[in-house]
């Protein structure tokens, strides 16, 4: 595994780990950490640090993964259209069953309903939204 994988790795593992953790996970120096991160990042390969969330632990708060289905003819501006919606959390394109795949909060199940039917299938574009309502984090 290179340096590079290396660092990645306990960084998948444990975003909040330390430039002294990594290095000594990594089996590298915290100079060395560093830089392969600050290179990793300006290359667009780290976009950003996160926390895991047990859906059912979060009070107040209801997640969905939502496959959405689009128009080959009006992707790019359904894509710019659902970029722009607060609710969704993350956004990737998919080679499954479904063109896109979305990540969306609300603060609760009805809320979560109202925004995929009255905000996403109502895009001009959207030929079909497949909720899956997160519940419990088993790992």
């Amino acid at each position: 595994m290179s340096t590079e994988e290396r660092i990645l790795s306990v960084l998948e593992n444990d975003a909040k780990a330390s430039y002294a953790e990594i290095a000594d996970q990594a089996d590298v120096s915290k100079p060395t950490v560093r830089k392969y991160i600050r290179k990793l990042e300006d290359e667009g390969v780290i976009l950003g640090y996160s926390a895991d969330v047990d859906p059912k632990k979060l009070s107040g708060q209801s997640i969905a993964l939502v496959g959405i289905d689009v128009e080959s003819e009006r992707y790019v501006e359904v894509t710019q259209s659902l970029k722009g919606l607060a609710a969704i959390e993350s956004l990737y394109t998919s080679s499954g069953d479904h063109t896109l795949m979305a990540e969306v909060r609300a603060p609760d199940g009805d809320t979560l309903g109202e925004i995929i039917n009255n905000e996403i299938t109502a895009l001009d574009g959207v030929s079909a939204a497949h909720p899956s309502f997160l519940q419990e984090r088993l790992k």
